[in-house]
Order: C-alpha cells, then sequence, then structure tokens
C-alpha cells in the first residue's frame, strides 16, 4: 500500500518517504508535478530552523550548490522556505532545497566491507571527482569536505559530487576548520591546515580527495586512530603509508600520485585539480608521472614551531564548542602566538643584536634535537618486534582462511556480526582487520569477518511497458516490496495504464526488501498540428479542440484569397506539439495584396528591374538623356514609399549618359591644351 501523500512545497513539489538524514538536514524523495520528474528535497532540520546560523549555513549551501552546472555534481533545481508552526504556535521558515535525485549508492557504500576497488574503477572514481573540483574551483568555491559519503556513483556509471554545504568562495579568510562554532569537515579526509584551523584553499580538496583515493586502492584510510583529534594529529604530522605496502599490485605511479597529493605542506601538492587528474590519466595510460618519487616524502619534516601550533591546534579545533559560547572562549580556540611588545627607538640596536642571537641559538638547538632524534629512532628500531605482513584471506572459507593466518604467525579472531558482500559468497572472508598486506607485529590479532551474502538484487531491465499486476508479480519475485503511485508520466512509447517508470529504474542493483515504486503512463501528450488552411475561425477552433489543441490569435492580413479564410498558421502543419498548445491563425481581409515601392533612384537599370519584379510588380523603362552615367535609374513612377497593389505597373527612368562630346564640360578638369 502506498504512503500517504504528506504535503506540497509551492504547490509543486510532493514530499515523500525519508531517504537520508544528516547533522542539519533531512533528505526526501519528492516529486516535481509540473515537469513530471522525481526529486531529492532537501530540508533543514526542523529544530534547527530557529537557529539563525543554521539557516545562514543552508542557505549558503543552495546559493553555492546552485551556481554550479556540471555533469559530475549533483544539481540544484530550485530552493525556497516552508512556513511552519511550531508547539507554541510561533511561524518558522524552514528552507528547502530541491535536487536532482541520483538513483545508485555512495563510495562509502562500495567500500564499507574493506575490500578495495580494481585499481581502474578507483582511478575512474577519483578523475570523476577532480573533474568536478576542477570545475568548482575555477569558479572560484572549494568543497571542504571530500569524503566517500559525498560521492554517489549512479547506476550507470557515472561520478556525481553532492553537498556544498560548507562550500566556500576561494577568497574567503574565514574558511576555516571551525564555522558557526562547529566542526567543518570529517576528521578522516581533512587536510593538516583544515586540522589546524588554518584558512583552506583548493589544495585542501586535493589532499581529502587523495585520502579517498588511497581508501580506494586499499580498503582502509591512511590514517586510524581511537578518536578524531588522534586522527587529526595523524594528518598534520605523521607520514601516510604508500598504498603498495598494504596491497602489493598497486604500481609505483600510483604512491606517487597518493603521496603527493598527501602531502603535509601544501605548496608540494598538485597546484590543481587539473594538474592532479593530468597524472591520474597518464597512470591510467601506463605512462610515467610528474610526482616524485614515493621514498622522497619520508623525509619530509614540519618546522618545530609548526609541530607544537598543530598539536594545539588539533586538539583544540577537534573539541566540541557550544554553539552560543561568549566571545572570550572562542578567543581561548586560537593558536596565535602573543604579540611582541616594542621598545623605544633607542633600544632598536640592541633589541636587534639579541633577536639574532636567539635565532641562531634557536637554530641549533632544533639541529640537535634532530640529530638526537635520528639516533633514537635508529637505536629504538633495532629493539622493535618483528612486523610481518596480515595474509589475503578474503574469499576463503572460514577453516582455510584460520590455517593460512595462525601459519603466518597471527592469532586468529571471528567476528560474530557477518556483513553483507555482493563478491563474497556466504559463509567465506569478507574482510579482516587489520587489512590484508598490511605489517602488524607477529603474534597479533587478526579479526575475521565472514559474508552473509549479497543485500542487493537486480531489478529486470523490461519492466517498462509491463502491466502493473505483472510488474507487480516480477517484483515481488525477487523479495521486493511493490508500490504503485498515483501519479501518472506522460510517454510517446509506453501506451496507457502500462508501467512507463520505476525508482529506483529498471535493471539497477537495490537491498533486499526495498520499496519499488511505479508509475503508470497517461499516453502521449504530443500531437500532430492539423492544416487549417481555408478554415473560418470556428472551423479552426473546432478542429483544435478535437486533438487536444486552442486556437490562439487571430490577425488579418491582405490577401486575395477568400475574406475570412484562414490563409496562414503557426505551428505549422504536421508539426508535433503537446496537447494544450495554442495555433496562431491569420485570416485573409479579401483585399489584394498591397507592395511598397522600395528605394531605387540611384541604382543601376538591371538591380532596380530586379528588386521590383520580386515584389510583384511589372516594369517599363524609359531612356532620357541626363548628366548620370547610362543606366543609371533617375526616378521611379509611383515615387518611392508608394503603396500599390501587386502586378501594378512601374515605370521606370533610366539616364542614356552625357550627350556631350569628348572636349565638354565635364572631362575632370582635363583639356587638350598643350602646357
Amino acid at each position: 500500500m502506498a504512503e500517504p501523500m504528506a504535503h506540497r512545497l509551492a504547490g509543486r513539489y510532493e514530499v515523500r518517504s525519508l531517504i537520508g538524514r544528516g547533522g542539519m538536514a533531512e533528505v526526501h524523495l519528492g516529486f516535481d508535478t509540473r515537469l513530471s520528474r522525481v526529486v531529492a528535497i532537501k530540508m533543514l532540520r526542523r529544530d534547527l530552523a530557529q537557529d539563525s546560523i543554521f539557516q545562514a549555513r543552508f542557505r549558503r549551501e543552495a546559493q553555492s550548490a546552485a551556481s554550479l552546472n556540471h555533469p559530475n555534481i549533483v544539481a540544484v533545481y530550485d530552493t525556497g522556505e516552508e512556513i511552519i508552526e511550531d508547539a507554541t504556535g510561533r511561524s518558522i521558515a524552514v528552507p528547502y532545497i530541491v535536487m536532482e535525485y541520483v538513483e545508485g549508492h555512495t563510495v562509502k557504500d562500495l567500500i564499507s566491507d574493506g575490500t578495495a576497488v580494481p585499481i581502474n574503477e578507483a582511478i575512474e572514481i577519483v578523475s570523476g571527482v577532480l573533474s568536478a573540483l576542477q570545475y568548482s574551483h575555477a569558479n572560484h568555491l572549494v568543497h571542504r569536505d571530500i569524503k566517500p559519503g559525498n560521492i554517489m556513483l549512479t547506476s550507470d556509471g557515472k561520478v556525481k559530487v553532492m553537498d556544498f554545504g560548507i562550500a566556500r568562495a576561494l577568497t574567503d579568510s574565514q574558511a576555516t576548520m571551525t564555522q558557526t562554532n562547529a566542526v567543518v569537515g570529517t576528521a578522516q579526509y581533512l587536510s593538516p591546515e583544515q586540522a589546524r584551523g588554518e584558512t583552506v584553499d583548493a589544495r585542501s580538496d586535493l589532499y581529502s580527495t587523495g585520502v579517498v583515493l588511497f581508501e580506494l586502492l586499499t580498503g582502509r584510510p591512511p590514517f586510524k586512530g581511537d578518536s578524531a583529534v588522534a586522527v587529526a594529529y595523524q594528518h598534520v604530522e605523521q607520514i601516510p603509508p604508500t598504498p603498495s605496502s598494504i596491497l602489493s599490485d598497486i604500481p609505483d605511479s600510483l604512491d606517487r600520485v597518493v603521496l603527493k597529493s598527501l602531502a603535509k605542506n601544501r605548496e608540494d601538492r598538485y597546484p590543481s585539480a587539473t594538474a592532479m587528474l593530468a597524472d591520474l590519466q597518464r597512470v591510467a595510460q601506463g605512462l610515467d608521472v610528474g610526482a616524485p618519487p614515493a621514498d622522497s616524502w619520508a623525509t619530509e619534516v614540519l618546522p618545530a614551531a609548526g609541530l607544537a601550533s598543530a598539536r594545539t591546534a588539533a586538539t583544540t579545533q577537534m573539541a566540541a564548542v557550544p554553539s552560543h559560547a561568549p566571545a572570550a572562549a572562542m578567543a581561548a580556540t586560537s593558536t596565535s602566538l602573543p604579540a611582541v611588545a616594542t621598545d623605544d627607538s633607542a633600544n632598536e640596536t640592541s633589541k636587534a643584536r639579541k633577536r639574532r642571537t636567539a635565532i641562531i641559538a634557536t637554530v641549533l638547538l632544533i639541529a640537535l634535537l634532530l640529530i638526537g632524534g635520528s639516533v633514537w629512532a635508529l637505536t629504538r628500531g633495532a629493539a622493535e618486534p618483528e612486523s610481518i605482513a596480515v595474509p589475503n584471506v578474503v574469499g576463503l572459507t572460514q577453516a582455510e582462511a584460520k590455517a593460512q593466518i595462525e601459519q603466518a604467525g597471527f592469532t586468529w579472531e571471528l567476528n560474530p556480526d557477518k556483513v553483507t558482500s555482493d563478491t563474497v559468497a556466504e559463509g567465506s572472508v569478507a574482510s579482516t582487520d587489520p587489512a590484508a598486506g598490511t605489517q602488524a607485529e607477529k603474534g597479533a590479532t587478526v579479526r575475521v569477518t565472514i559474508s552473509s551474502g549479497p543485500d542487493s538484487v537486480t531489478l529486470p531491465d523490461n519492466l517498462v511497458g509491463m502491466s502493473p499486476d505483472d510488474a507487480r508479480k516480477a517484483i515481488e519475485a525477487l523479495g521486493l516490496k511493490w508500490e504503485l503511485d498515483n501519479s501518472k508520466v506522460a510517454s510517446d512509447t509506453v501506451p496507457e495504464g502500462k508501467i512507463a517508470q520505476t525508482n529506483p529504474s529498471p535493471g539497477s542493483k537495490v537491498k533486499a526488501g526495498q520499496t519499488i515504486r511505479a508509475y503508470l503512463s497517461s499516453g502521449s501528450d504530443q500531437v500532430d498540428v492539423p492544416d487549417l488552411s481555408g478554415m473560418t475561425q470556428d472551423q479552426a477552433r473546432s478542429t483544435l479542440k478535437g486533438v487536444g489543441l486552442e486556437l490562439g490569435n487571430v490577425t488579418s492580413v491582405d490577401s486575395e484569397k477568400e475574406k475570412d479564410r484562414i490563409v496562414e498558421q503557426d505551428p505549422a502543419t504536421g508539426t508535433k506539439v503537446k496537447k494544450g498548445t495554442t495555433v496562431g491563425v491569420s485570416i485573409s481581409s479579401g483585399k489584394p495584396a498591397q507592395v511598397e515601392i522600395p528605394t531605387v533612384v540611384g541604382m543601376g537599370r538591371d538591380d532596380a528591374e530586379a528588386q521590383l519584379k520580386a515584389l510583384g510588380l511589372t516594369v517599363t523603362v524609359e531612356e532620357v538623356a541626363g548628366n548620370q552615367p547610362a543606366g543609371q535609374v533617375l526616378s521611379v513612377e509611383p515615387g518611392e514609399g508608394s503603396k500599390v497593389e501587386k502586378n501594378s505597373t512601374v515605370k521606370l527612368k533610366v539616364s542614356k549618359g552625357s550627350q556631350k562630346g569628348n572636349n565638354g564640360g565635364n572631362n575632370n578638369g582635363n583639356t587638350n591644351t598643350p602646357k
């Protein structure tokens, strides 16, 4: 049974079932009754609608996303506000965004089981993301929250970046990690500068994209931790492992691309999405890349002052701050150094000398610390326990996996909770923690998760055109739920009463038990415009009404055809138009058509004759003496601008040319008199 329709927005958008929920908004399936299309409607949560800060941020999302039109970005169709009443009867404006409805799943869903995707697929997904960022950055918008959950994969394989809810202008100096006293961005995918609370730019998006690429290639993010603070701290200070150290089939060129995108210093990253995309495409083609060798990043060290600042910022910025904290409390989160007081000018020379001495001493101290740290690291490394790679047991039976893990020197542990998998058969190993290829201490515990089999089914691709009863039987046979929508969809190819559209679409993969909503065809809304020539207005109106059209503007024109009869129509006969379209007509006044004598004086005889004859006029010519060149039109009767009936006779007077001798007056000043 279909769920009851909740309400309409703007008298146009039907708000239907809830399909997603986020930190500040809810997303509903919707239907645009004007354009007969399925949409997604994102609405600010009602409990946040009274907060002006959240309202401003929500409206900014609409403005940011609506300015972007790209095949790899989820399109925004419309925005507005719904007025509701709270429990006290007070009116509240709840903003909403009407967006493109994307059938498919997120990259987060794709990698949720910890299994890496094929290399070519990972490159294709990230290339789509970079293409979207290339466009948004060119339009001076940085996304600031690139992560698997914000990347959609459509049922036909397209990549769509969504949720520009925290996007800001590249020139906005306040586009840091904290806005409205709340954490902006996801810790697992934060750039170092975001974790430190610094201003972000386009290269921050490229860092987050590099994290996504790492996770797609390996099945795990580059950094893990017990808390958001711990993860953010690693983004700031730790060099990530190479993807090939986790899965050995990853080529060196991809290692280089990933590590360049994950450089701690943004100046060392790719300068633009275009540059990163170019290197990624070279990898796909088997060509060399411009990124430096992966092992060159192992020596990257942040300045000591930067490390200290990063520790403070990572801890402070990731801590939740009350939404209405006083200004003093907010000021306490700053990681800036206190200002240095200035002395009188008489002491400047002495002060400068002391500063130089202090700087030299600081540099020497840092150098000594670095040298001591290197020695400590070398001696510590010798005493560390043996590390070995976790074997790849995905796809093996439980018994086979246990034998291999214990044989490799690890402790076996079985996860009591199973996970669904479309690629791993029921009862086989779906994933391990740590993941296959990860270096772990000998004797460490490897936790194994077993597959419960596929959680999705494929919809029949022949649902369109079926009768409702046949379609329902086909859907329910797959263990899915059936729902027939009351709305109908016009179709030129599907007969009235048959299935015209389903949501999700035929052939797509859906989760077991999911509800499939179907829409019936209302038949074609296209008709051929009939021939109205020679009809009266009443006859034309009746004829048009019979095919679902209407008589539009009626104008009168001069014509030799019978008075009050149609001589012209727009659209023309045989044109296909939607039902309800108006057809304009022109009727005869019964008067012969008239034409206006054009400007021909001064033209050559042939050109003037041709122009007049083209208007349906008869031309006579009289040659007369004159000072003008022979063949030039001297006058026309009736005169220029006069209106005459077609087929009227027009008389041209044409110059014969000068009749004087060669030594006449008009010789351009030349004579035969010798000088």
